[in-house]
């Protein structure tokens, strides 16, 4: 897998956890509100934040028939332009976000869900795109994507392996090395424990050599730090500023203090994971002292037999090591040893 990075930031095998704030529609259409969000992600720890980009008429009609009316989930109730019509965030904001990211530090891209808004954010310079699961069979609006030669992180809820396949197939057909990082994600709102199923994650690289990620609509923080643990490159969670003050996606999104302790844990399993080592860490080389070893445990006279009962296996491990009891056993002393001496090749005859 080749390294990926988003404006300047290494994302990928080697690199930090990439961790992602989406707002969505967290905002409540306040711009102000929108502001506090990107302030409040940089303060817990995030690397990015994502929005959105389109309206209720150009990723639906208005209609109340019964294909666009939403049932059975957190929205049941709206139609699908209504529910758009209040999470979509206003096109004139985002490109005045983007910059008050950039003042911040924050990475900021969005989702587009037609190709008006891949040509909206381009002139916004984004660093990188993101496709929603839904949007994954949408070809055409993927192959205009990987045209663009910037970074695409692609959520994989409800794809089977070959529709994840065709996706991966087509952007290589328009750019044989499009950068691609695949996130595990079921799309469900909230999603179950039990259906998150993180063992895909390294299954998803293994099987299409790309790097992976999480796309977490989990309560909580457990799945993420879990999902770092398995060799999630990125892990994006919604992000509000309250669940009480509602929206869309509010019951499924974190709080700040939530966000910070996620990122938090998520450092903290980077350090757990490191490297294949082995032998004493800098902090064991202490506890190298608390091994066993041979000592002489009662005085022996020169020439005198070692046995069982003058030299034992005990702690601290400062003599020879247990391994070789058997091999000195019925050999002489070369010296006088008191109790307590380590001991060694050159004491032994």
């Amino acid at each position: 897998m080749k390294p990926i990075e988003i404006n300047g930031r290494g994302v990928g095998c080697g690199s930090p956890v990439y961790v992602v704030a989406e707002m969505s529609g967290n905002h409540n259409q306040d711009y102000d509100r929108a502001v506090e969000i990107i302030h409040q992600a940089k303060q817990a720890g995030v690397d990015a934040i994502k929005l959105q980009t389109y309206t209720a008429d150009t990723i639906t009609v208005d209609s109340d028939a019964e294909p666009f009316q939403v049932k059975g989930n957190l929205w049941d109730g709206y139609t699908l332009y209504s529910l758009y019509q209040e999470a979509y965030t206003p096109w004139e904001w985002q490109p005045k976000l983007k910059e008050v990211a950039d003042d911040v530090g924050l990475d900021l891209f969005s989702t587009p869900f037609d190709p008006t808004a891949i040509d909206f954010l381009e002139e916004m310079a984004v660093p990188a795109y993101k496709v929603a699961s839904p949007e994954l069979v949408d070809i055409p609006l993927i192959e205009q994507l990987a045209g663009l030669g910037k970074p695409i992180i692609m959520s994989t809820g409800m794809a089977t392996l070959a529709e994840v396949d065709d996706a991966l197939c087509a952007m290589r057909g328009v750019d044989p090395d499009v950068s691609v990082i695949l996130l595990k994600c079921t799309a469900a709102y909230p999603a179950p424990m039990d259906e998150m199923n993180l063992k895909t994650m390294p299954y998803l690289q293994q099987t299409f050599g790309v790097h992976v990620g999480l796309s977490d609509h989990t309560l909580g923080t457990d799945v993420a730090v879990a999902a770092a643990a398995l060799g999630a490159c990125v892990i994006e969670k919604h992000f509000t500023l309250s669940r009480a003050d509602g929206g869309p996606d509010a019951a499924f999104s974190l709080e700040p203090s939530e966000m910070k302790s996620l990122v938090d844990s998520v450092r903290n399993v980077e350090k757990a994971l490191g490297e294949v080592v082995s032998g004493a860490s800098e902090h064991e080389v202490i506890g190298l002292k608390s091994r066993r070893s041979l000592f002489v445990v009662r005085d022996i006279e020169k020439g005198e037999e070692l046995t069982r009962q003058n030299v034992r296996s005990i702690r601290p491990g400062q003599g020879l090591p247990p391994r070789y009891l058997q091999e000195i056993l019925g050999k002489r002393a070369r010296k006088a040893l008191r109790a307590g001496t380590p001991l060694a090749w050159s004491s032994i005859d």
